[in-house]
């Protein structure tokens, strides 16, 4: 009879992988907090200084508002594009479903520097969607795509969509089809059933591609700073600058752990609003 307690044997399987996390994860975190604490760019003074600097810099305040921001309407639009392939996926046959697996996972087999050089060119002034407005007259000049907020949003969505597309099929595969007959039985109507049976029981799958998807947004350095441009400044780059161009290594270090903890908390607010509305949903 088993206890579902690990044996000392078995744990000793854990310790590579402790040690590894321990190696490369924990000790360089610490390392970073150690070099936060300084004052001076030639780390001779110890002090809270750059906490202070930046929590009442509105300039340093605004591009972290401005970075989760972006990772929060990435998110978005990614769920409005993958929850209908992921249904459409549920609803198919065999061959489709391959197809629509071989979709997804594409991205993911292509280079993001080759993705985003891509959308750089489909956004640009000459590109294919300016060229096609003009064409259809909908425009009689160039839009200005490229370098902008809303021109970022998407080239990210369609990045990470593979993010969130794939734990909604996996979801969504999972859902037993006798629970939308039952319900259908009981008389609720297909909207009915959508939200109160369909809906709460995809909640998980929402949780874990919305968490993916928005810790790879925000922090999608390299699609940040092509598609975006000298422009538009977020966290990563913000990081880079003080880190590489100025060098200066503490305030780097604040805006690391800072932007860690905000992306932390948003996560943590994912699951929080996933519960409460399962509750909701389900009461």
């Amino acid at each position: 009879m088993t206890t579902g307690r690990a044996t000392p044997r078995e744990g000793l399987l854990a310790l590579p992988l402790g040690g590894f996390y321990l190696l490369f994860f924990l000790a360089p975190l610490l390392v970073l907090f150690a070099v936060s604490l300084h004052n001076d760019q030639a780390m001779t003074e110890w002090g809270f200084a750059n906490y202070r600097k930046f929590l009442t810099d509105g300039f340093a305040l605004g591009v972290l508002f401005e970075t989760l921001r972006l990772g929060l309407e990435t998110t978005a639009l990614c769920l409005l594009l993958g929850f209908p392939l992921a249904w459409l996926h549920r609803q198919a046959g065999p061959r489709l479903q391959s197809l629509i697996i071989l979709i997804s996972i594409l991205p993911l087999l292509t280079s993001v520097i080759v993705r985003t050089f891509a959308w750089i060119v489909i956004l640009g002034r000459q590109g294919i969607v300016n060229s096609a407005l003009i064409e259809l007259g909908f425009a009689e000049t160039p839009l200005k795509l490229l370098y902008t907020h809303g021109g970022l949003v998407v080239a990210l969505a369609q990045v990470q969509l593979p993010l969130m597309v794939l734990p909604l099929i996996d979801t969504l595969q999972k859902l037993d089809p006798n629970l939308e007959s039952a319900s259908s039985a009981l008389g609720a109507g297909k909207w009915r059933t959508f939200f109160r049976v369909v809906l709460p029981l995809c909640l998980p799958g929402i949780i874990a591609g919305s968490v993916l998807t928005f810790s790879a947004a925000v922090t999608a350095f390299i699609t940040q700073s092509l598609v975006g441009g000298g422009q538009l400044l977020y966290m990563p780059m913000y990081i880079y600058q003080q880190s590489l161009t100025l060098q200066n290594w503490p305030f780097a270090a604040v805006i690391s752990i800072l932007f860690m903890i905000s992306v932390l908390l948003c996560i943590v607010a994912f699951n929080t609003l996933g519960r409460y509305s399962r509750r909701h949903l389900q009461g």
